[in-house]
């Protein structure tokens, strides 16, 4: 294993800042070696004082350029960037960077090989595409929200996990890493639009592929992954603290209820909805007679599917986390360490998150700005240091 080198070494990133899903891309490609060079915008009455860049631990990795790209000089020190990058990431509505003079038909011009990765909610076309919206609106508008819940109750928002994070920003670096494989053999590079309606709506594939068999159905809370199955679901314990179950199989099953000391519920029964509702009573009346860590202790090293539900302070401190490094700390806080694990080339996240315009110099010499080039961008206004960098 050489863990000098990883997968994306020698690839550069430009990433135009922004909230959400964009970010988190953009820390996914750069835990794998992309250089991203992060646009920020200058703050409000930009003199000094700028501020750190939102969002702390997932902004690692960057080097921060503030650039005003309302002004022309600006957009022509971006473009000047883009000659030299492999990829480009915007979140703008549809048809802004072009109207800014960045979009992508400029941007190949000057750089046939760029990737022109393109973040959006509803995506570059459609009825929807220029108007407004959050997780909660894309993932309603996919089937996605509507499958999760008690039936008795509105659904509720799975954090922002399924649009922003898995069909917005995985979704994003998985077509980025195709594009620059298909650009390594042809030379050529491609507009990527990436909207998290559609990726919200890729993540449930295994679901409407379920409903389309009939086996699944509309109706929520009635399925055996949506909480109403009594094989998996959460329990609640004798101390308000939860178990997760999920022994869909037999012998999970047959081992779940041994552990649990029933010996009243008919295993053959398992799969009969019609039974759910009076087996998952009886299981929850046992859970309630023990504490968390009680059924913890009773179920560690079974088959039975049966764990504990941690919070956000538990889970760093899990054996099984601990032994993973699964989470590591930056800035003071324990936050998830990179992931997925390649054997010869990991992932490796930096240690430092950048304050806006940090790397307004460096980058600007690196990419040929003369010294008096840089002085007129600094004078006009179209490029912002950091005090101390100035």
């Amino acid at each position: 294993m050489d863990t000098s080198k990883r997968p994306l070494d020698g690839i550069t990133v430009i990433e135009l800042a922004g909230l959400g899903p964009a970010p988190f891309c953009g820390m996914l490609l750069s835990d794998m070696g992309a250089r991203v060079i992060r646009i920020d915008r200058p703050p409000a009455g930009a003199d000094g004082g700028m501020n750190d860049i939102a969002d702390g631990p997932v902004n690692r990795g960057r080097e921060s350029i503030c650039i005003d790209l309302r002004h022309e000089r600006g957009v022509e020190t971006l473009l000047r960037l883009v000659r030299e990058a492999d990829v480009l990431i915007e979140g703008f509505r549809p048809g802004v960077a072009e109207k800014l003079g960045f979009g992508p038909e400029m941007c190949a011009s000057l750089n046939p090989r760029l990737i022109f990765a393109r973040m959006t909610g509803w995506g570059q076309s459609g009825p929807l595409a220029r108007t407004a919206g959050h997780d909660i609106n894309y993932i309603g508008l996919s089937g996605a929200l509507y499958a999760m819940g008690d039936s008795n109750a509105p659904p509720p928002p799975p954090l922002n996990l399924v649009g922003d994070y898995g069909g917005g920003g995985m979704v994003m670096a998985y077509g980025i890493v195709c594009a620059l494989f298909e650009a390594a053999k042809s030379g050529q590079g491609q507009v990527l639009d990436a909207a998290m309606s559609d990726g919200a709506a890729l993540l449930m594939s295994p679901i409407y592929a379920m409903l389309g068999r009939k086996h699944w159905s509309v109706e929520r809370h009635s399925n055996f992954l949506d909480g109403a199955a009594p094989f998996y679901c959460t329990y609640r314990c004798a101390d308000d603290k939860f178990m997760a179950v999920g022994a869909i199989e037999a012998p999970f099953y047959r081992q779940l209820l041994a552990l649990l000391q029933i010996d009243d519920i008919d295993l053959s029964a398992q799969w009969r909805r019609e039974t759910w509702e009076k087996i998952k009573a009886r299981i929850a009346s046992r859970f309630l007679e023990r504490t968390r860590d009680t059924w913890t202790a009773v179920f560690d090293g079974s088959d039975a599917c049966c764990t504990p539900v941690l919070d956000m302070a538990e889970a760093p401190r899990h054996p099984h986390n601990l032994a993973r490094g699964n989470f590591v700390t930056m800035l003071d806080a324990r936050i998830p360490a990179p992931a997925p694990r390649l054997s010869r080339t990991p992932p490796r996240m930096a240690s430092a998150v950048p304050c806006v315009g940090d790397q307004t110099l460096s980058v600007l010499q690196g990419h040929g700005f003369s010294g008096a080039e840089i002085d007129a961008l600094l004078t006009q206004k179209a490029v912002f240091v950091q005090p101390e960098t100035a």
